[in-house]
């Protein structure tokens, strides 16, 4: 049985879906939350269950969600809400195939052994789908309100990747273990460096997840991962506002376009060629519906990436 991570990169390239699906930093998005008297950053999730099970049917290759613990408005973004383990819980009852991601769960908030408990849980339960996006966290406030220390992270972050590599084992009393034990290995996918230098991430992950950019962006930094990880998969994502008109020129914005579909493919073969072996995409910025987004890019888009050709190469 292939991993989450060859089903990730079969083919050599793929196309994911960053939650949440909804496009409330659109200016119709953004009028419809200040209506529905919502927070800034804090999407609608009425329909959320209904989209996750249209992005599985319609051949998207894995949905990615965050983890952001504690709503801050100074950082202005509440993520899609739920708890990120509760929710990926949710998301492989409703789906059936497409691959479950963290971008990414930030390890030195956490408690090792339930962590450890928590993944291993999401994998079973969804036939090995997951794919564990870590990293060691970035906002300072959360740190003294879990009661853990921001300048310990990198240690920490190191010493929960070590439980999470050997499933505990060395870390418990003989003849105790974490259950269920996964079928196949869960990956561990770093975001950033983690407080890390780049060779230790090179040597003891299985993937990097990177800040969006632009292709010539990702050429560098995929070039940098290579140097110290070798053919590990390297995953992004683009921030994509897709255009009614499929002629529309690409027009580059923060972490991401606007652009029509014809510009958006050729995008993605840039990013393919400069070195991303999947993208996920993400609507928070998309001005049309998202269920006829969705529907056009699969129609439109994912053949040039996802052909049975492709599909066929293990």
């Amino acid at each position: 049985m292939p991993t989450s991570l060859e089903r990730l990169t079969r083919g050599g390239f793929s196309i994911g879906i960053e939650l949440p699906l909804d496009n409330d930093w659109s200016p119709a998005g953004d009028a419809k939350r200040q209506h529905d008297g919502r927070h800034a950053g804090v999407p609608d999730l009425a329909i959320h269950a209904e989209l996750a099970e249209l992005v599985d049917t319609l051949g998207f290759r894995a949905l990615w969600v965050r983890d952001v613990p504690l709503y801050d408005p100074s950082f202005g973004d509440a993520a899609q809400v739920f708890e990120v383990f509760s929710y990926l819980s949710f998301l492989a009852g409703v789906t059936r195939s497409i691959l479950l991601g963290t971008a990414a769960v930030v390890l030195p908030l956490r408690e090792p052994l339930l962590t450890l408990k928590s993944a291993a849980t999401i994998h079973a339960l969804s036939g090995g789908r997951l794919l564990l996006g870590v990293a060691s966290g970035d906002r300072p406030v959360e740190y003294p309100l879990f009661g853990r220390d921001f300048d310990s992270r990198g240690a920490n972050f190191r010493a929960q990747i070590a439980l999470l590599r050997d499933g505990a084992r060395g870390h418990l009393p003989p003849g105790v273990e974490v259950l269920p034990a996964p079928g196949t290995p869960i990956p561990l996918l770093v975001a950033g460096l983690a407080q890390q230098m780049p060779e230790w991430v090179g040597a003891n992950m299985d993937g990097c997840l990177a800040y969006p950019g632009s292709p010539a962006d990702h050429q560098r930094r995929a070039a940098a991962w290579r140097a110290v990880a070798g053919n590990k998969p390297y995953v992004t994502f683009i921030h994509l506002d897709l255009a009614d008109d499929p002629h529309e020129p690409l027009q580059r914005h923060r972490f991401g376009a606007r652009a029509g579909r014809i510009a958006l493919i050729e995008e993605l073969a840039a990013m393919r060629d400069a070195g991303a072996q999947h993208v996920g995409l993400h609507f928070r910025r998309n001005r049309r519906p998202l269920d006829e987004t969705l529907a056009e890019i699969a129609t439109e888009v994912l053949p040039h990436f996802h052909s049975h050709a492709q599909e066929s190469i293990a």
